[in-house]
Formats: structure tokens, sequence, C-alpha cells
């Protein structure tokens, strides 16, 4: 996979390093840990500015974050209810647990958003829920694209200042992300098989809409 967005990020610059972090919000396996390490090493080189380049991954990977965020608001909780109703036990979700997430969201949403753009998986799935929940378009881009700096910063500079080492970088990064998504697999896997339904959220209302 290396070998692809290392020729894509030398041919086309920062409109690659747009594309590809794009790219990325859609599929999370393609990652951001090697696209943007390889952007630092070319910047390094002289073909893109460090500064530059950190915009051009930002700008790619708010666009797919907005893309995921607009997504949610037009699926709203109506249909979120709906959705659950038909496959709560294998989201392991019902309708108390949405409602606890979404009184957490509305308390400490710019927080959930910031931290999450670092995470490797949440940060594309964090806009679902921050447009279900109604989060405002403002805080959702303002706390997005820091957190989303933050991250394309840390790894552009890391592959600016250690060059042609950059793999030194994903030696790191590699396994801490795999060690963070199987993480995420295994409590999915766990709370798959303890996992039962409130009783009193049974039978289920349906929302009046809101989020819509």
């Amino acid at each position: 996979m290396e070998a692809w967005i290392i020729d894509l990020v030398n041919t086309t610059g920062y409109w690659g390093v747009a594309f590809l972090m794009l790219l990325e919000t859609v599929f999370p396996p393609i990652p951001s840990e090697v696209i943007m390490t390889v952007a630092g090493v070319s910047a390094a080189r002289g073909n893109m500015s460090l500064a530059g380049t950190v915009a051009a991954g930002t700008a790619g990977a708010m666009l797919g974050n907005w893309m995921w965020f607009w997504l949610a608001i037009k699926f709203g909780e109506a249909r979120l209810h709906r959705f659950l109703d038909r496959h709560s036990r294998w989201l392991t979700l019902d309708w108390h647990d949405v409602e606890r997430g979404e009184a957490l969201f509305r308390k400490y949403g710019s927080t959930i958003v910031l931290v999450a753009r670092m995470l490797p998986t949440l940060r594309s799935l964090i806009s679902i829920p921050a447009g279900l929940f109604g989060m405002s378009h403002r805080r959702f881009l303002v706390f997005s694209t820091i957190g989303t700096a933050g991250w394309s910063a840390a790894l552009a500079g890391a592959g600016y200042f250690l060059g042609s080492q950059f793999e030194e970088v994903e030696k790191i990064l590699g396994p801490l992300s795999t060690i963070i998504i199987a993480a995420i697999v295994l409590a999915y896997l766990w709370r798959l098989w303890r996992w039962k339904p409130k009783p009193e959220d049974q039978p289920s209302r349906s929302p009046s809409g809101e989020g819509q």
C-alpha cells in the first residue's frame, strides 16, 4: 500500500495529499499515518511546504468529515430509531443507549469530537453521532478542524524532521493503531456476547423526528 501512496504524493503534490486524506475518511483502513508522514518527507525534500502539506491533508480529511456529518443529519433520529428496532442485536444498541449517548454528547460533544479526530477509526466515525445528535455546524467544523489539523501536523512534522527515516514513525504508529483497532473490535465482541435489550425499551417508541 505504501508504494502507491508515495507515488501519488510525489506525482500530484498537495492535490494527492488532499485526495488520499479524503479517501481515508471514507475507507479508514487507508492509513493517515502513512499518508501524512510520506507527505512530510516529500516536504522535507522541497517538493512541498510543510504548512501547505498540513493544510492539504486537513482540507481533504475535513471534506470527508463533513460528508459523514451531513449524511448523519439527513438520516435523522427517526430513521435511526427504526433501524435500531431491526438491528439492535448486532449493533448492541437500544434507544436507551442512544439517549444516554446524546446526553453525553450535548455536554462534552466538542471535547469528544476533538479527541476522536486523533484516534484510528474513530476519526471518521465520530462525524456520525455529531450529525445525529444535532451538534451545531460551527462547533463541528471548529473542533473537527483543530483535531484534524493537529493530527495531520504531528504526522507531517514527524516525516519532515525524520526525513527518509519515516519508517521509524510507522514502527511506532502502526502497532499503536493496530492495538487501538483491536481493542475496539474486542470491546464490540465482548458487548455482543453480554448485550441484552433493556425491558423498558420494548416495545420502543418512535421519536417525533428530532435531528432531521
